[in-house]
């Protein structure tokens, strides 16, 4: 009978929380959702703001600290393209991730000194400060390189959705020009970032610079080998005067084709990275659970018997 009367408050319970939470978050979420995005007008604050907002005083600390790091040009040059990769196009993203690196140096140093009071060898105290300080000031690094491939693998997965969008406004009458403005502007919301390097190819265009000058501009700031392959196929259609929607159209169907490839070969190898899994974690514990009894009867009369035996 408690049971039951548990089970009936508890049921109770999530019913009222279901409820209220679909009548307070998911009901008006949906609403919203049918409404679409709110009007802008012309004398609203959002178009009066001109430029990013400006930086917090944390922001400011980082890139005065990132300022007085000697950098040599080569370096510079590099890192650059490496954060212009990851998606960070402001001037101050170089100063800032310096900064970020003797920042985070500093600080897991000081946590090294902190801990190493806790530490009775001195040479592990001294491994802990040197190992604190090059994890400060290169992981950074580690973590704009995942930004990096991170972004490049979004990029490569929204390519053939903007090629099918490419190739049906290239066949309606449209130069290769206003095509990217046009699918830049249709895949805003769907693929956020390709929509903004289609967006900088079109803007570098409108400035005065050849078509073939920003599309391969577009292939430096990505660094995405299917996007380095579209553009040299973009630039030779458009050089030899072949047909650019078939040409658009059999590149989509390659990325598809290859994406599905990549999945079958993912799932292909699921059988041998869960044998280390199966033999450390499962197989241990089911060897426990079916010969644990045995074992059990075992140690229970068969050592007592033995020790019969011996007397």
């Amino acid at each position: 009978m408690a049971g039951l009367i548990s089970f009936a408050l508890f049921a109770l319970l999530m019913i009222a929380i279901s409820y209220y939470g679909y009548r307070r978050y998911a009901r008006p979420a949906r609403f919203y959702e049918r409404l679409g995005e709110p009007v802008v007008t012309a004398g609203s604050t959002a178009l009066q703001q001109i430029g990013p907002p400006p930086p917090g005083w944390i922001v400011k600390v980082i890139q005065l600290v990132g300022e007085k790091v000697p950098i040599s040009p080569q370096e510079a040059s590099s890192v650059r393209r490496d954060l212009i990769a990851a998606g960070y196009r402001s001037e101050i993203a170089l100063k800032i991730f310096y900064g970020i690196k003797v920042t985070a140096c500093i600080a897991m140093v000081a946590l090294a000194f902190l801990v190493r009071d806790q530490v009775s060898n001195p040479v592990l105290r001294v491994v802990m400060l040197i190992a604190g300080g090059a994890a400060g000031y290169f992981g950074p690094g580690f973590l704009l390189d995942r930004r990096i491939r991170k972004r490049q693998d979004t990029l490569r997965l929204s390519l053939p959705d903007a090629l099918d969008m490419m190739v049906v406004a290239v066949e309606a009458g449209l130069g290769l020009d206003q095509a990217l403005q046009h699918v830049g502007k249709e895949i805003q919301v769907s693929h956020r970032e390709l929509s903004d390097e289609l967006s900088l190819v079109t803007l570098e265009m409108r400035a005065g610079k050849r078509r073939a000058e920003a599309l391969r501009n577009l292939s430096d700031r990505t660094g995405e080998p299917e996007i380095q392959k579209l553009i040299a196929i973009l630039i030779q259609t458009d050089r030899f005067g072949t047909s650019m929607g078939e040409s658009l159209r059999s590149h989509s169907d390659f990325l598809r084709v290859r994406r599905r490839q990549e999945a079958e070969e993912r799932a292909n190898k699921v059988g041998v990275k869960l044998v280390f899994p199966i033999f450390f974690f499962i197989l241990p514990s089911m060897l426990v659970v079916a010969a644990g009894p045995g074992l059990l009867q075992v140690f229970k009369y068969l050592f007592p018997m033995m020790r019969g035996f011996g007397q």
